[in-house]
C-alpha cells in the first residue's frame, strides 16, 4: 500500500516536472518571440524610409495649340487631374493629364501691338506669373483651380481660372523699351517686379494691395486698389541670362551666361543707400557654364545646373558678420548637360533632366538620389511636378507631352540626415539638429537622431552617476555587513521604491525638485561634500569611543547611528549655504554661474533628471546586486575569515569577485532602465534637443521624443516612420546593454567559478 502511494507520488512528481519544464520552455520561447515580433514590426515600419522612388508612364499625347505658340510654362493641379500650359501668344490651355483632352482654353489680353518678350514665375504654389512685353510693360496674372461640390453625391468639380490679383492694368517698368529680363516675387499683399531693358538698365516696382476693413462685404468686384512705387536703380548690367528675386524680397540676383552671379540688396537700394552689388562671384569654374538656375522651395537656395551634368545648391549664409553665397552640396545626376531643373512645391526635392532624356529626382537636405532613369528619347523642353509630387509632365521639343505617375514617399531620409552633420538653409555651418515640423511647407525638416541619442545617454549617465555608487555600496553593506533582522526591514523598503510610478517622480521633479534645486543650488553642492565627510568623521569617532559603548550596539546595526548624523549635517549644509552664497556669490549662485562663468542654467536640467531618475534606478541595481552578494556561499566567507583575513579583505578578495557577474548585470540592467525612461525625462527636462554635456542644461531623449511627437505625426508620413526608427534605435540601445551584460556576466562567472 505504502509502495503504491510512493509510486503514485513519483509519477505525479515526474508529471509535474514535465508540465513545469514545458511551461517554462513555452514562457521563455514566448518572451523571445515577443522581442522578435517587436523588432520585426519596428523594422517593417522603418524599411519604407529607404525605398527608392518609382515612375510609371500613363500616356503621351499632343496638346491643342490654337496659335501654334511655343510653351512658356507647364503646371499640374494638386490632384494630378488637370494640367496647364501657357504659350508665348498669351494663350492658356487647361487639359486632362491622362489623355490631353482640352478642359478649358483662355487668352490673356495684351495691349494692342505688343508681344511677349519675357516670362517670369513667382512660385508654383502661388501660381503668380508675369508676362514681360516688348513695350517695357509687364502683366501679372495667376492661374488656379476653384473646387466645388454639387449633386446628391457631392461630386467634386475643378474649374480652371486665370485672375489678376494685382489688377489687369500692366505695370510699366520701361517706357517703350522691350524687357530683356524679368523677375517677380509676391509675399501676401505685396508684389515686387524687377526688369532689365536692352540697354542694361534695371528698374524695380513694388506694388501693395490696399485691403479695406469691409473688403469681405464688397460684392462689386473689379480690380483691387494698388499702391505702386517705382525704384529706378542707378546701375547697368550686361549679359544677364537669368534674374531672380529672393523669397524674402530682399535680394536681387543677376546671373550671366559665364556663371557670374551678382546680388543686390533691395532694401538698401529702395532706401537710396546703395546701388552697388553685394556679392560678385562665379557659380562654375573650369569653363563650365550654367544651363539653368532656379530657386528651391522657400526661395532661399539656388539650384545651379550646368553643362557638365552637375547640379549645385547655393544659399546665403552669415559668417563673421558678413553675408556670403555658399556652395553647400553638389549632385551629379548625369554626364550630359542638364537642360531643365524643376523644384518640388512642398518638399526640398528637385527633378533634373538632361538632353538624352535622363531624369533624376533628388532631395537636397538628404543629399540623396531617389530615382535615376532614362524616360524619353526626345530632347525635353519643359517639365512640371504636381504639388504633392505624385505626378510629372514632360514636354519635348517635338511637341509631345507625357504624363507619369510618381511614387516618392520618403525622399528626406538618408544616413547623412540621421547621423551626420547637415548644412541647413540659413545656418552658418553644418550641425546636428532635430526639428521635425513647422507651420510652413517651406520649412526644411531636420531629422538628426544624434541630439536625441546624445540626450538619452546624457540622462542615463547623470542618473547612473548618482544611482550606481549608492546602490552598489548599499547592496554591499546590506548583503554582507548588515544584521539579518535589519536587512529584513531595509531591503523590502528599498525595493518598495521601485513601485513608485515614474510619472509621479517626473511630476515631483518638474514642479517641486527643479525650483528647489535652483533656489538652493549652493546647499545642494554643499550636501554632496559635507555628507560624505560627516559620515566618515562620525565613523572614525565611533571607533574611538569606549568599547563598552560600542558593544552596546549589536553587530550590523551601526548604520542606524548615522541617521541623526545625516539629518543634522544635511540641515547644516542648507543653513550655512545661505550666508556663504550672500558673501561669495552675490546672493544668487545661479546668476553667478550664468553671468560670471558664462554657463547656461535651465531650471529643468540634467542634474534634476539625475536626482529623479537616479531615485528610480537605485532599487533595480540595489536588488540585483544585493542578491548577488548575499547569495555568495557562506563557506567561502567563513573559510577566508578562518584563514585570518579581515571582513574587508574577505569582501574584497572573495565576495566581490564571486558576486561580480551579478553586480555587473545589475549595473547594465540599471543602465538599460535609465536609457528607456520616458516620463521622468519628459517632465523634468526642458525637452530641448541640444548637444551639451553641461549638467545645468536639459536634453531631449529618444523615449521622450517619441512620447511627445507620435500623437501629432501623420500616420505613414516620413515623420511618423522616423519616430519608429527612433524606437528601433532605443530598442537596439537596450538590447546592446543587456547583451553586453550577459556576455560579461558569463565570462566573469567562468573566471571566478573556481574560487
Amino acid at each position: 500500500m505504502a509502495s503504491s502511494r510512493m509510486a503514485f507520488r513519483r509519477k505525479m512528481r515526474h508529471a509535474s516536472d514535465k508540465v513545469a519544464s514545458v511551461a517554462i520552455a513555452i514562457g521563455g520561447v514566448s518572451v523571445i518571440l515577443a522581442i522578435l515580433l517587436i523588432f520585426m514590426y519596428l523594422f517593417y515600419e522603418v524599411i519604407p524610409l529607404f525605398e527608392s522612388a518609382t515612375l510609371g508612364k500613363v500616356n503621351e499625347y499632343q496638346l491643342e495649340n490654337r496659335y501654334d505658340s511655343n510653351s512658356l510654362h507647364l503646371a499640374i493641379e494638386e490632384q494630378s487631374e488637370i494640367g496647364m500650359r501657357i504659350g508665348d501668344r498669351a494663350d492658356v490651355l487647361f487639359f486632362d493629364v491622362e489623355d490631353g483632352s482640352t478642359v478649358a482654353a483662355m487668352d490673356i489680353e495684351l495691349p494692342e501691338g505688343t508681344a511677349i518678350s519675357q516670362f517670369a514665375l513667382d512660385t508654383e504654389e502661388s501660381g503668380i506669373f508675369a508676362l514681360g512685353l516688348d513695350n517695357g510693360e509687364a502683366i501679372v496674372a495667376r492661374y488656379g483651380f476653384d473646387t466645388s461640390f454639387s449633386g446628391p453625391n457631392n461630386t467634386r468639380t475643378l474649374t480652371p481660372v486665370i485672375d489678376f490679383p494685382f489688377g489687369q492694368q500692366p505695370f510699366s517698368l520701361f517706357a517703350g523699351s522691350a524687357l530683356t529680363r524679368l523677375a517677380v516675387r509676391s509675399a501676401g499683399d505685396t508684389l515686387m517686379l524687377a526688369g532689365t531693358d536692352v540697354a542694361g538698365s534695371v528698374n524695380l516696382i513694388s506694388a501693395s494691395k490696399q485691403t479695406s476693413l469691409f473688403a469681405a462685404f464688397d460684392i462689386e468686384g473689379g480690380d483691387p486698389e494698388i499702391d505702386i512705387e517705382n525704384y529706378p536703380l542707378d546701375l547697368l548690367v550686361q549679359n544677364v541670362e537669368q534674374m531672380f528675386i529672393g523669397g524674402d524680397q530682399r535680394w536681387l540676383y543677376f546671373i550671366s551666361s559665364n556663371g557670374l552671379i551678382r546680388t543686390l540688396d533691395l532694401i538698401a537700394a529702395r532706401n537710396g543707400r546703395s546701388n552697388e552689388f553685394g556679392i560678385e562671384m562665379f557659380l562654375t569654374e573650369g569653363g563650365v557654364r550654367p544651363t539653368q538656375v532656379v530657386f528651391l522651395l522657400g526661395g532661399i537656395s539656388l539650384l545651379v545646373a550646368d553643362d557638365s551634368g552637375n547640379v549645385a545648391q547655393w544659399f546665403l549664409s552669415r559668417e563673421e558678420g558678413q553675408t556670403r553665397l555658399q556652395k553647400v552640396r553638389e549632385f551629379s545626376p548625369s554626364s550630359e548637360p542638364i537642360l531643365k531643373v524643376t523644384p518640388e512645391q512642398r518638399r526640398k526635392n528637385f527633378v533634373s533632366i538632361d538632353g538624352q532624356g535622363g531624369l533624376s529626382i533628388y532631395n537636397t537636405t538628404a543629399h540623396r538620389a531617389v530615382f535615376s532613369q532614362d524616360i524619353s528619347n526626345a530632347q525635353p523642353r519643359l517639365i512640371a511636378l504636381s504639388p504633392r509630387g505624385d505626378g510629372l509632365l514632360l514636354e519635348t521639343t517635338e511637341g509631345a507631352v507625357g504624363f507619369w505617375e510618381v511614387h516618392n514617399e520618403h525622399p528626406e531620409v538618408s544616413w547623412s540626415v540621421l547621423w551626420d552633420k547637415v548644412w541647413y538653409e540659413g545656418y552658418s555651418e553644418p550641425e546636428y539638429i532635430w526639428q521635425s515640423s513647422a507651420s510652413s511647407n517651406e520649412f526644411e525638416p531636420k531629422y538628426s537622431l544624434v541630439p536625441l541619442s546624445f540626450g538619452t545617454l546624457k540622462a542615463a549617465f547623470y542618473a547612473m552617476l548618482l544611482a550606481a555608487p549608492l546602490a552598489i555600496c548599499g547592496a554591499i553593506f546590506t548583503g554582507y555587513f548588515m544584521a539579518p533582522a535589519m536587512r529584513r526591514k531595509v531591503k523590502p523598503l528599498i525595493e518598495l521604491m521601485e513601485a513608485l510610478p515614474t510619472v509621479v517622480l517626473g511630476f515631483l521633479a518638474g514642479l517641486w525638485l527643479a525650483p528647489f534645486v535652483e533656489k538652493n543650488l549652493l546647499g545642494i553642492f554643499s550636501i554632496l561634500i559635507v555628507l560624505p565627510l560627516s559620515i566618515l568623521g562620525a565613523s572614525f569617532a565611533w571607533t574611538k569611543l569606549p568599547r563598552k559603548i560600542r558593544e552596546s550596539v549589536p553587530d550590523g546595526w551601526e548604520a542606524g547611528i548615522l541617521i541623526p548624523v545625516i539629518i543634522v549635517f544635511s540641515y547644516l549644509s542648507f543653513a550655512v549655504a545661505v550666508p556663504i552664497e550672500n558673501i561669495f556669490f552675490g546672493g544668487d549662485m545661479r546668476f553667478w554661474i550664468t553671468n560670471d562663468l558664462g554657463v547656461s542654467y535651465d531650471q529643468r536640467n540634467a542634474m534634476v533628471v539625475g536626482f529623479a531618475m537616479g531615485f528610480a534606478v537605485i532599487p533595480t541595481i540595489f536588488s540585483i546586486a544585493e542578491d548577488a552578494i548575499f547569495t555568495v556561499p557562506k563557506q567561502l566567507t567563513y573559510g577566508s575569515l578562518a584563514l585570518g583575513a579581515t571582513p574587508w579583505q574577505s569582501l574584497q578578495r572573495v565576495v566581490l569577485p564571486t558576486a561580480s557577474p551579478g553586480i555587473f548585470s545589475a549595473l547594465m540592467i540599471g543602465m538599460g532602465r535609465a536609457v528607456g525612461e520616458t516620463m521622468i525625462v519628459l517632465m523634468a527636462t526642458g525637452n530641448t534637443p541640444i548637444m551639451d554635456i553641461n549638467i545645468f542644461e536639459g536634453m531631449r531623449t529618444l523615449a521622450a521624443n517619441i512620447a511627445v511627437e507620435i500623437p501629432e505625426s501623420e500616420v505613414d508620413s516620413t515623420h511618423y516612420r522616423i519616430l519608429f526608427l527612433a524606437a528601433l534605435v532605443l530598442f537596439m540601445f537596450t538590447f546592446m546593454f543587456n547583451t553586453v551584460a550577459e556576455i560579461v556576466r558569463q565570462r566573469l562567472r567562468t573566471k571566478y567559478s573556481t574560487i
